[in-house]
């Protein structure tokens, strides 16, 4: 059985709340689960104390015994300590598309065609 501590989601349309939870990793994310360590409440301040709560103790037994964190909660873990997390950088990510590289090219020969053509 492959587990996994993940967020689960609770509270009403528009005000997310989450439970830190160890679980199956067959289960639906809402699901059965196997214990709760904690919640994270997206809605608080990011300085408030009680934005994420975490039990350190069982989800540092939980880790011990194999359960593999997802991104979210593996940010909390190395937050607290727990988890070492490897600063992640993409800087391809914020390049734009094809088409709007290739509209960039063609406004810059454009503005140098233009620039030639005041030079003259």
């Amino acid at each position: 059985m492959s587990l996994k501590i993940r967020l689960s989601r609770g509270g009403a349309k528009k005000r997310p709340f989450y439970r830190i939870v160890v679980t199956d990793a067959r289960s639906p994310r809402d699901g059965r689960f196997i214990e709760r360590i904690g919640s994270f409440d997206p809605m608080l301040a990011k300085d408030a104390a009680n934005r994420v709560v975490l039990d350190l103790d069982r989800a540092k037994h939980w880790l011990s015994v194999g359960a593999q964190a997802t991104d979210r909660v593996a940010r909390f873990l190395s937050d607290a300590g727990l988890v070492k997390r490897d600063a992640r950088n993409n800087p391809e990510k914020a390049l734009p598309g094809k088409k709007a590289q290739e509209r960039a090219a063609e406004k810059a020969k454009k503005a140098e065609a233009a620039a030639a053509a005041a030079a003259e």
